[in-house]
């Protein structure tokens, strides 16, 4: 599997604008660009997978205190195959290879769930509630070094 980064600026990924599994997820990228910033290895990715995109990834932002949260994906018909943890393992790779200092955490549903399985599958520990702007009450993870 790969990590394809997602460009800045909708004009530099042309290759994903008409690709239908990219069609929601290519302007929510940018648009999130927009408000956290594009500061490369901290940002989105495809990924791919025996020539065909499986899912999609990505830092939320690039690293505060010395903290840096992830967020992965795998497109419906791709789901239930282990792909969502070998990308949730791609992207902790990166971070730890960028900065082996840097701690990693994910948010999640409060419940259990397919994501909170990759999680515990990647070495992540449960390390509380808390109330994510965006999305109110959550599980936070953190990765275990």
């Amino acid at each position: 599997m790969e990590l394809i980064p997602i460009k800045q600026n909708i004009d530099q990924n042309k290759e994903f604008v008409n690709d239908p599994v990219c069609q929601e997820t290519i302007y929510m990228t940018i648009d999130f660009y927009k408000r956290a910033g594009y500061t490369p290895p901290w940002i989105c990715y495809y990924v791919k997978k025996d020539g065909q995109l499986v899912g999609s990834c990505g830092f939320k932002g690039a690293p505060t205190n010395d903290t840096v949260e992830i967020a992965y994906g795998t497109f419906g018909k791709y789901q239930r195959q282990g792909i969502g943890t070998a990308i949730c393992k791609l992207l902790v790779d990166l971070a730890l290879e960028t900065n082996p200092q840097v701690n990693i955490t994910a948010r999640t549903l409060p419940e259990e769930n397919f994501s909170t399985r990759i999680l515990k599958k990647n070495n992540f520990i449960f390390n509380g509630m808390v109330n994510d702007p965006e999305d109110g009450d959550v599980w936070e993870w953190l990765f275990k070094k």
